[in-house]
């Protein structure tokens, strides 16, 4: 009951402190208030705590309740409870991540989506993924782009009939978006920055101008 009550406290420390206590001594009881409070919990480190205290529950008790929170209005609850699936990884989760999700109007919620996706997706699932992804492509600043364009090369060699197909599109940002994904998924270690200006610039001289 301490730990609970130590939630609510507004010295940061203190609900640090709260969600070690109940990570540490899991209890099916404290799942529901962990939960809740991740969609409020203003302090980066508190929140990504609290996602280690989901973790240390039984699966059977927390996935149900994360996947219910994927349905809030609240673009937090969303966006944490898409961190937490992708942290516990289990793929009975993967029908609730929807297109609605995937393409969500807040960024960091759709951001989140991606990376839970690509976790959580079975094998035979990931062109469709792949699909979907590729129609956020030229979405955001660049932060949005990488974490779209990382989603999308951790699914591998399935990505190359959309990166294709994106390609061929009539608008720059997209174009010059897919191709610097292409860069990254045959180059990894390339600087996403890089690759960027240099699809701005393929896009500007057109298809045929040699890549550097």
């Amino acid at each position: 009951m301490q730990a609970l009550q130590g939630l609510e406290n507004p010295n940061s420390s203190v609900r640090l402190q709260a969600v070690l206590a109940i990570g540490t001594a899991p209890d099916p009881q404290y799942v529901d208030k962990l939960i809740e409070r991740c969609s409020i919990e203003p302090d980066f480190y508190v929140r990504d705590m609290l996602t280690w205290a989901i973790t240390r529950h039984q699966v059977s008790g927390t996935t149900p309740r994360l996947v219910a929170e994927l349905r809030s209005a609240n673009p937090q609850a969303r966006s944490q409870a898409l961190h937490t699936l992708s942290k516990i990884g289990d793929r009975s989760a993967w029908p609730a991540i929807t297109r609605e999700l995937l393409t969500d109007a807040d960024d960091q919620v759709a951001r989140t989506a991606w990376r839970t996706a690509v976790v959580l997706a079975p094998e035979e699932e990931a062109s469709q993924l792949a699909s979907v992804l590729a129609t956020q492509f030229g979405r955001g600043d660049r932060a949005t782009q990488l974490s779209l364009s990382r989603a999308l090369v951790d699914l591998g060699e399935t990505i190359v009939p959309v990166l294709e197909a994106a390609m061929t599109g009539t608008e720059a940002r997209v174009v010059a978006h897919a191709i610097a994904t292409r860069r990254l998924l045959h180059d990894p270690e390339a600087a996403f920055e890089l690759a960027v200006e240099e699809a701005k610039r393929i896009v500007a001289l057109g298809p045929d101008a040699p890549e550097r």
